[in-house]
């Protein structure tokens, strides 16, 4: 018989102890681990910031892990500077910049130049905003930053693209009311900011036709200046030398000599006249959908609003904290009413956000998931918290906050769109002491805020689906949805998708 070599038996005695300390530290819970604090600071935008010549603001964070580079540009315009009956301009300009040709480059050639060049190009125009993204091989970057140049100040708005762009966007239209997440989003805008709001000046048939190739000129010319460019870089390149180039690549305006005689410059303030509507509930009648698609509103608040923290907090433990909140334990969990239910408090930017919760359900169903809803809604400003929604709600933002800042890119990304909508100036440590802010949030302030902010005499609830099967209920379930807010119950029609105007 041989006997086992003395460093062997060494080795597994050492192996069989390690294995008896680890069991006996290894919690038989998961909620029974102990981590240790988690050490992270985030990054300041000063050392990455760049106030150009030419007049732009960049934000420049080298990463030479990858052979790319990243380009985004934030764009001092939107749909609110929209000439009165022209209402689609921006949709179609900003598809136009990246699909229209720019510079000597047709459209065709254009796109044959991105595609060889394995380069991602892409454009928006939102209400507030116009954004242009790139993404190429830092081998490129030349040649990336010539077309960059071209789409941003000599886009050519080719008359054969602006055709079949506008025959795609009539298309568009037509399916307006074919899905119900279509009109609910829709008839949600007209009930958190009103009919006459920007936010919700559709484009017609008629403003789209109107549209010119002139108008398109005019309005690229009035806004797109260096002056109203903020700029995010990252990935692979020398600081300095990106500096110079862009310094080059921004040192003039936009190239038609015909609009000269036209005023450029800085755009007019967003405006902020919107309306909230009355409350009660609103349904619009879609009777071939089985499925009920429920939004209830509150107005909100803006971000600098010192009630800012404790209302992300609370909002985590109602219906912003997945899983953990309150209303998917009951509306999912507890009575399987909808595959997901949430809910948001946004702290708006320019204007009071719209406090949100959502929801789709049966349609006999729908009445009783909304009383839920309400029910929580209540419940959260009736009764403090418990100590354990608290922690779990605040270290699920402490502890995801690193995520803020994972790559080059959402560094740069991130502190350039805080330089484009103001809050570098207005609330310069915003990172820095987010994670403490939301630390000091009570069960005080979230009952507080609750009481405050979630007053169901102001909710607006939205239905979007089938009236008849709605308005029926569930039998086991005797809520009626015509009931839900004291007998205030109006029903809105569908719009016609040509002109928006409410269908009789």
């Amino acid at each position: 018989m041989n006997t086992p070599h003395p460093l062997l038996l060494a080795v597994a005695a050492a192996i069989l102890f390690s294995n008896a300390v680890r069991a006996d530290v290894i919690p038989d819970r998961p909620e029974k681990l102990n981590f240790p604090p988690l050490k992270y600071e985030p990054p300041a935008p000063d050392q990455f910031r760049v106030q150009l010549k030419s007049g732009p603001v960049a934000y420049l964070v080298p990463d030479h892990e990858r052979p790319l580079i990243n380009f985004s540009l934030y764009i001092r315009t939107g749909s609110y500077l929209e000439p009165a009956g022209k209402e689609g301009l921006t949709d179609l300009c900003g598809w136009l910049l990246t699909h229209g040709g720019a510079g000597t480059n047709t459209a065709d050639q254009l796109e044959e130049r991105l595609a060889f060049l394995a380069a991602n190009l892409g454009t928006s125009i939102n209400d507030t905003e116009a954004t242009i993204g790139l993404n190429l091989l830092s081998k490129d970057l030349n040649e990336g930053l010539g077309i960059l140049h071209d789409v941003l100040l000599a886009p050519r708005f080719q008359d054969d693209k602006i055709a079949l762009r506008k025959q795609q966007m009539l298309q568009e239209m037509k399916q307006r009311n074919d899905d119900t997440p279509n009109i609910e989003g829709r008839e949600a805008g007209f009930l958190s900011r009103g009919e006459n709001f920007f936010e919700n000046r559709y484009a017609t048939s008629n403003s789209l036709a109107s549209i010119t190739a002139l108008d398109l000129e005019k309005f690229h010319y009035a806004w797109f200046w260096p002056s109203n460019f903020v700029i995010a870089v990252s990935g692979d390149f020398d600081r300095d030398a990106m500096v110079a180039r862009l310094e080059k690549l921004f040192s003039g305006g936009p190239e038609n000599v015909e609009m000269d005689h036209l005023k450029a410059g800085k755009p007019e303030p967003i405006p902020t006249n919107y309306t909230f509507a009355a409350p009660g509930v609103y349904l619009v009648n879609k009777p071939e959908v089985d499925q009920g698609r429920v939004t209830m509103m509150l107005p909100g608040i803006k971000r600098e609003n010192p009630d800012y923290f404790p209302c992300l907090v609370m909002n985590s433990i109602l219906g912003g904290g997945g899983f953990s909140s309150r209303l998917m334990g009951r509306v999912r969990s507890d009575e399987g009413l909808a595959y997901s239910v949430g809910s948001r408090f946004p702290g708006g930017v320019y204007y009071t956000g719209i406090v949100t919760i959502g929801f789709q359900s049966k349609s006999r169903t729908v009445a009783y998931a909304a009383s839920i809803c309400l029910e929580e809604l209540k419940k959260i400003a009736a009764e403090p918290v418990t100590d354990q929604e608290l922690n779990i709600a605040k270290k699920s933002y402490i502890n995801s906050f690193p995520q803020k800042f994972a790559t080059k890119a959402a560094v740069a990304d991130q502190f350039a769109a805080d330089e484009f909508t103001g809050r570098r100036t207005t609330d310069p440590e915003f990172w820095k002491t987010f994670r403490d802010k939301i630390q000091a949030v009570t069960k005080e302030d979230v009952q507080r805020v609750a009481k405050k902010y979630l007053t169901p005499d102001k909710l607006v609830v939205l239905v979007v689906g089938n009236k008849e099967e709605i308005l029926l209920g569930h039998p086991n379930h005797p809520t009626k949805l015509t009931e839900l807010l004291g007998g205030k119950f109006t029903e809105l029609p569908l719009r016609d998708p040509l002109t928006m105007l409410p269908l009789k």
